[in-house]
């Protein structure tokens, strides 16, 4: 009997090749399915954002004394004010941001505080980023597309805001797959690095510019607006008991993130370390490999810029009942007004902000989580446990280091 195979009928090889193609597709699936690994994915990617390029810059400055301990120290703060508002929204049924939360348990006159900060803050850092966004295209673009840096930072935030259009859930996703690509590129760029590195480039402590890493620091940790985004990736009450291990690991694999890219520039480049940490690269390492650290830039400031615009939007949604169509259009369209009348100044901007916002929305924090242990409407899936003189010397903390960070450069 004769058997005919009909054209085009796959053959055993190729079943063979598409049974591995569906394996992994389904595995993409089930990864991208896991929520641990999307709320880990945001966290980290809304924490790694626009601030590591000006820890370098601040480091080299100051010196390796006081860059570890604003690092160690400062990072520690803010991990603490992510747990505490962690905990806020595990305590509370409705959903609201951190807005609605000041009015919730605070009054009228925290809710437009908070108000204030929040869209000054949320603003000013996608202004940064949309800033060194611009540079980062321009380095790698700037050969083949005749666009300025100014016109790249409008291309940047053009193409960022159609996904702030979409949702968290896209947004998640994405930061997964750009995450694992933003550690690879980083790896690389470290192994080019390594035989350029000198001792001699590292500064140990220089009391003239003792203060200026505060305000960049706290710019570079801070990931408040990530928290009540990410509890809501969650669809069992019974995984958010991980939040707070997740909240902890995200500052642990940001802040070796940001220790081992501070050490390697200002060991490369010493004094001549740039404001946006890769130019002063380029002497050193050639201009591809600074082409491809701008890429891993690009990443960086995709990821926060997505989720902390995202924030934006619903926080005018949830706590001030705005139409969607007004609180996007609000989000998208504030910071790139800004740039547009002129306002790019990289390392004031995130100085600035960075020191403001901690102290107005840390403050807000703490003064909920004092109040929250009573009037929260649900158990949370997690508690904390922190005694009064720590959060007591945290306010005054953030308080004296805004002045710092703002007034004193």
């Amino acid at each position: 009997m004769e058997v005919r195979i009909p054209l085009g009928a796959p053959t055993q090889n190729h079943n063979s090749s598409l049974s591995w193609f569906y394996v992994i597709l389904k595995q993409m699936k089930r990864i991208l399915s896991n929520p641990f690994l999307l709320v880990l994915s945001t966290l980290v990617g809304t924490i790694v954002g626009a601030g590591i390029f000006g820890l370098p810059y601040v480091v080299a400055k100051s010196g390796i004394i006081p860059g570890v301990f604003y690092f160690v120290f400062l990072g520690g703060v803010v991990m603490i004010l992510h747990l505490m508002f962690g905990e806020i929204a595990l305590r509370t049924k409705e959903k609201h941001r951190l807005i609605g939360y000041a009015s919730l348990y605070l009054g009228g006159w925290a809710k437009k505080l908070v108000t204030v900060s929040t869209v000054v803050g949320i603003v000013g850092a996608l202004l940064a980023y949309i800033i060194i966004g611009g540079d980062f295209l321009y380095i790698v673009f700037g050969s083949l597309i005749p666009f300025s840096s100014a016109t790249f930072s409008v291309v940047f935030w053009f193409l960022l805001s159609l996904f702030i259009l979409l949702g968290i859930q896209a947004i998640a996703r994405i930061e997964f797959f750009t995450n694992v690509v933003l550690f690879i590129v980083v790896g690389i760029i470290f192994v080019f690095a390594l035989p350029h590195l000198q001792a001699e480039n590292f500064v140990f402590f220089d009391s003239s510019f003792l203060f200026l890493p505060y305000g960049v620091v706290l710019f570079a940790f801070l990931g408040l607006s990530a928290i009540p985004e990410v509890a809501e990736l969650f669809k069992h009450n019974s995984e958010k008991r991980s939040l707070d291990n997740l909240i902890v690991w995200s500052f642990i694999i940001a802040g070796g993130l940001y220790a081992a890219f501070t050490l390697f520039v200002v060991g490369v480049s010493g004094n001549a370390t740039s404001q946006d940490a890769l130019r002063g690269l380029t002497p050193f390492l050639g201009e591809k490999v600074v082409v491809l650290g701008a890429l891993f830039g690009l990443l960086a400031l995709a990821d926060s810029f997505l989720v902390i615009g995202n924030y934006l939007k619903n926080s005018l949604r949830y706590d001030y009942k705005l139409p969607y169509g007004v609180s996007a259009a609000a989000a998208i369209f504030s910071p790139i007004v800004l740039f547009l009348f002129g306002l790019r100044e990289f390392i004031v901007v995130i100085g600035v902000v960075g020191a403001l916002v901690a102290a107005v929305e840390g403050l807000v924090i703490i003064l909920i989580y004092r109040t929250i242990k009573e009037k929260g409407d649900r158990k949370p899936e997690y508690s904390l446990r922190i005694p009064r003189p720590v959060w007591i010397g945290t306010a005054i903390l953030l308080v004296f280091g805004a002045f710092l960070g703002i007034f004193i450069r």
